[in-house]
């Protein structure tokens, strides 16, 4: 089980910063089920043939401070590509870290 720290779902790609609940959170497992059930909305609801590339990045977060530093560089992604002025505005993104 995970919960979803940040996300930001861009033109291209998506950046999620998730944080598994348990010892037994498996993330390939999240990971895969979560383009399956993406890419079955997309194919039944937008004629979306094929969604995602194989495989995924991931990278480990020891410290809180490096998951603020994850979820700010998620946030303001969409500023960095020019899809917004500030933070907050980009309707793709948003935020459950407090």
């Amino acid at each position: 089980m995970f919960v979803v720290l940040a996300y930001c779902l861009m033109p291209d790609h998506v950046h999620l910063v998730v944080q598994g609940l348990t010892d037994r959170s498996e993330l390939r497992r999240f990971v895969r089920l979560a383009k399956q059930r993406v890419e079955y909305v997309a194919r039944t609801q937008f004629q979306v043939a094929h969604l995602w590339q194989q495989g995924y990045y991931d990278h480990i977060l020891r410290s809180r401070h490096a998951v603020e530093d994850a979820v700010r560089y998620v946030l303001e992604n969409p500023v960095r590509a020019g899809l917004a002025k500030r933070v907050g505005e980009y309707p793709f993104s948003g935020t459950n870290h407090s």
